[in-house]
């Protein structure tokens, strides 16, 4: 039920956003460039990897050296307003479609955080992660990488339709306030490096 929930919705919002998603894409190429697409390798259920598309939001300004810029340094204007409203992960509509992300789920994060998880963490990746989740609506990326695992071990643990329902309205509501976009003296979130100095690899 969730799958087929999962396609149709996105189905939907794909075509009802389409003029949305074109005049986006235009833009981001005239204002920030090409690629129009920013295309990261995320573990997905089970940790197999995919390809997540989003759309652009930092340019390619590099130092004297030749060196990329920081984030914040990066992050253009309407890139800003993309993040705000998370129209940037629009094209994730895709992934939902190809079956490598849910609506709901926990957010697929960097490959390089999978040997880092001890066991309880590592647990989110036992369903298929999401373009939002639980821990987006308690907190975003205003909150510590802890209680973000925490949030996604609560769902894999308590999943249901009627929860995915509730996280998905209360993700318009968090979307429209523009609620914990950012963490301080962050573009986003921290790196995360660990809940302590021995970590648990479980891959």
């Amino acid at each position: 039920m969730k799958r087929i929930f999962d396609l149709c919705t996105a189905l939907l919002l794909l075509i009802c956003f389409s003029p949305i998603i074109v005049c986006i894409a235009i833009i981001v190429g005239i204002k920030i460039g090409t690629p129009i697409f920013f295309v990261q390798k995320r573990p997905g259920l089970d940790e197999k990897p995919f390809y997540l598309y989003k759309f652009r939001t930092m340019n390619n300004a590099t130092d004297e050296e030749g060196c990329l810029l920081p984030d914040h340094l990066r992050l253009s204007n309407f890139g800003k307003i993309l993040r705000k409203y998370s129209l940037d992960e629009l094209p994730q509509l895709i992934n939902v479609i190809k079956g490598e992300l849910s609506l709901v789920g926990p957010r697929p994060l960097l490959m390089q955080y999978l040997p880092l998880y001890n066991e309880r963490q590592a647990q989110r990746h036992l369903v298929r992660p999401g373009i939002t989740g639980w821990a987006q609506i308690n907190g975003r990326n205003a909150i510590t990488w802890e209680e973000k695992f925490e949030y996604d071990v609560w769902y894999v643990e308590n999943q249901s339709f009627l929860l995915d329902l509730k996280i998905l309205w209360l993700t318009l509501i968090k979307v429209f306030r523009s609620e914990g976009i950012t963490q301080a003296e962050h573009v986003t979130s921290d790196v995360f490096k660990g809940s302590s100095t021995e970590h648990q690899n479980h891959g």
